[in-house]
């Protein structure tokens, strides 16, 4: 499992520790990542997705997972975000038509 959001796309980033004596060793920022149960409104199910605190927070603004994933570019989303706004993308359609 990789340590990336999988809605924002958010990875690891790397840099130094810097000494008091200006000493510099390499090191890695890991993101804040937690597994969470999201539920979608349109679907009726809930999701687990392994997300950072700081999308939890954006997703908790934007008014759910559903609005959150109809604003995100695909391209920042891991595979299992995509099927699930694929999904309802299609669930809307087809209520749209009926």
């Amino acid at each position: 499992m990789s340590r990336k959001c999988e809605l924002t796309g958010k990875g690891v980033l790397s840099g130094n520790n810097v000494s008091h004596a200006k000493n510099r060793t390499k090191r890695k920022f890991l993101p804040n990542l937690n597994n969470i149960s999201l539920s979608s409104d349109i679907l009726g199910k809930s999701f687990q997705l392994r997300i950072s605190t700081s999308a939890l927070r954006t997703v908790n603004k934007v008014g759910g997972l559903d609005l959150f994933l109809a604003k995100v570019k695909p391209d920042s989303l891991s595979e299992n975000a995509l099927k699930i706004k694929k999904d309802i993308e299609k669930y809307q359609l087809e209520q749209g038509s009926s």
